[in-house]
């Protein structure tokens, strides 16, 4: 074989992208009800913005970034999370002159390099909600609201949706301090990288997964202790909120997400049956990240999920998605001339809104019906010799086995009809 494709990327075929299609179709229809617009932003941006905006602390920027020079000599990255990109498009395009909030959403590819695992790649895709200038705790509810909605859609079962709030920068150095002062006897016990983590952010021992740090961490005081009024009342607010609606918390006292940039209200959504890479979906606050990258302040809030966990999660469980035939009408012709004529049926009947599809093989007609067993049609038309001389095709009904001869003008109209196009 000539190449293969990168480590750590996928193809995926037709069988896989019509499942793709439903899913994100189902995404664009949940955002449209909550009010969430699309954008669109480059692959690619400034380094300067992910270690401004992601955090030059971060597993992400520190291990995971696809940095490179362009031919112009200038710093490149292939954006390993569209959070940072959102804002640099809300800032530079003076979103922040219109109506507030501004709500929006994205799918596209990620980039990150890192070990190839279950649940993770190096080119990976993503979903992600961003609300921009609502710094009101009903906008953090919505936002869970709107992820946990769309797994319930899916029919995804065992879901935990654990939160917790990490603060804002008043009542952090309260905390940081304290963490410090707990861990600091056990410093030389930690793990290299939380032992780095120590001075620049303490916050991302607590999310460690070594069973060392984790035995060390045990009884340490919690983001929640030190909160202040403000905060403690922004979290009972989103809890409050969740209780209404009537979906179901775990408070996580260690969670505190991966980036730099959370302040208060931090969630993930977890489901067991995928493996170790249990979270499908996380996100949070960030009151000071538009400031950060050159915005006035700007309160914001948001969640990203991954698009092949959240397949890898329909697999487990067992979960089909009810996706629709192929094509809706098969046309089967035999002969030369029945050839044309099923071509120009064809064309009518796209140019109706059906989708149809016909031989360009030359197959036999038994060939042929074995071949539209693969599109799944709803209907087959059959276009012979005898039909022509009377102007007529034979109609079939794949599904009730029924078959009448029917117009061969009207042909492409009936099937409109049938179809209610």
């Amino acid at each position: 074989m000539l190449t293969k494709r990168p480590r750590g990327t996928n193809d995926f075929l037709p069988e896989d992208t019509v499942k793709w299609q439903y899913v994100e179709n189902m995404l664009r229809e949940l955002c449209r009800q909550f009010g969430y617009e699309e954008l669109r932003t480059p692959i690619f941006e400034e380094t300067e913005l992910f270690l401004r905006g992601v955090g030059d602390t971060t597993d992400i920027v520190q291990k995971e970034m696809y940095t490179f020079e362009d031919a112009g000599g200038r710093s490149v990255t292939l954006r390993p999370e569209n959070t940072a990109s959102a804002v640099r498009a809300y800032v530079e395009n003076k979103m922040f002159a219109g109506a507030q909030p501004t709500k929006l959403f994205y799918i596209g590819p990620m980039f990150r390099y890192e070990r190839p695992q279950a649940g993770r790649f190096r080119q990976f895709h993503q979903f992600g909600i961003e609300c921009f200038g609502a710094s009101s705790p009903a906008a953090d509810a919505e936002i869970i609201v709107l992820a946990w909605e769309f797994y319930r859609r899916l029919g995804l079962r065992n879901l935990e949706l654990n939160v917790n709030s990490v603060g804002c920068p008043e009542c952090r150095p309260v905390y940081r301090k304290a963490l410090q002062d707990f861990l600091r006897p056990n410093l030389d016990k930690l793990c290299g990288t939380c032992q780095e983590r120590f001075e620049k952010n303490p916050l991302r021992i607590l999310d460690c997964k070594n069973p060392e740090c984790q035995h060390h961490l045990v009884g340490a005081p919690t983001t929640i202790d030190a909160l202040c009024d403000d905060c403690r009342e922004h979290f009972n607010a989103v809890l409050r909120h969740l209780d209404a609606v009537g979906i179901p918390y775990k408070i996580n006292e260690k969670l505190v997400r991966g980036l730099d940039y959370y302040t208060n209200t931090a969630f993930e959504i977890l489901l067991s049956d995928i493996g170790a890479q249990s979270a499908v979906c996380g996100g949070g606050r960030y009151n000071r990240l538009v400031e950060e990258i050159g915005g006035k302040p700007t309160p914001g809030v948001g969640f990203a999920l991954g698009m092949e966990r959240v397949f890898n999660a329909l697999q487990a469980q067992g979960i089909e998605l009810p996706i629709k035939p192929k094509i809706d009408v098969f046309v089967a012709a035999l002969g030369a001339e029945a050839s044309d004529v099923a071509f120009r049926l064809v064309t009518e009947m796209r140019r109706l809104g059906l989708a149809a599809e016909h031989d360009m093989m030359g197959r036999s007609l038994k060939a042929q019906f074995k071949y539209a067993d693969k599109f799944n049609a709803a209907y087959t038309l059959v276009v012979g010799g005898d039909e022509l001389s009377r102007g007529t095709v034979q109609l079939r009904d794949m599904k009730g086995s029924e078959q009448q001869e029917i117009p061969l003008d009207k042909a492409a109209e009936i099937l409109a009809a049938k179809f209610a196009l």
